[in-house]
């Protein structure tokens, strides 16, 4: 098998989800090239069953997914889902943190000067 092995981006706000979704029901694009919505992240989440997800600049390289090993869809690339036997899955998207979201925290009490040498 070949899981991926990334993570969202610590931070992401979870900000809308498809509905579950099975061999007999999946919404036909999600088996075509496209893209998730731009800015956004996706995430596969697997219920049931298992499927396979291709990046259209990597066909060669496809990766699993199943209920112990989601996928998560980075803004930007085209992709495609492949369903080949029993599964439910729906897939989750995701705001990508914002640059004010990481401000100080480079430290306990960023601007205050933690030394002599600071003045």
């Amino acid at each position: 098998m070949n899981f991926q092995n990334e993570e969202l981006p610590i931070g992401a706000t979870l900000t809308g989800s498809t509905p579950s979704m099975t061999e007999v029901t999946v919404v036909k694009g999600i088996l075509k090239n496209h893209l998730a919505p731009k800015g956004k992240y996706g995430l596969v989440v697997v219920e049931e069953g298992a499927l396979q997800f291709v990046w259209e600049d990597d066909k060669d390289n496809v990766i699993d997914g199943d209920p112990n090993h989601p996928v998560v869809i980075f803004p930007e690339r085209f992709h495609h889902v492949v369903v080949n036997g029993p599964v439910k899955f729906r897939v989750e998207f995701y705001d990508p943190p914002s640059e004010k979201d990481n401000e100080n925290k480079d430290g306990d009490r960023p601007g205050e000067p933690f030394c002599d040498c600071m003045k």
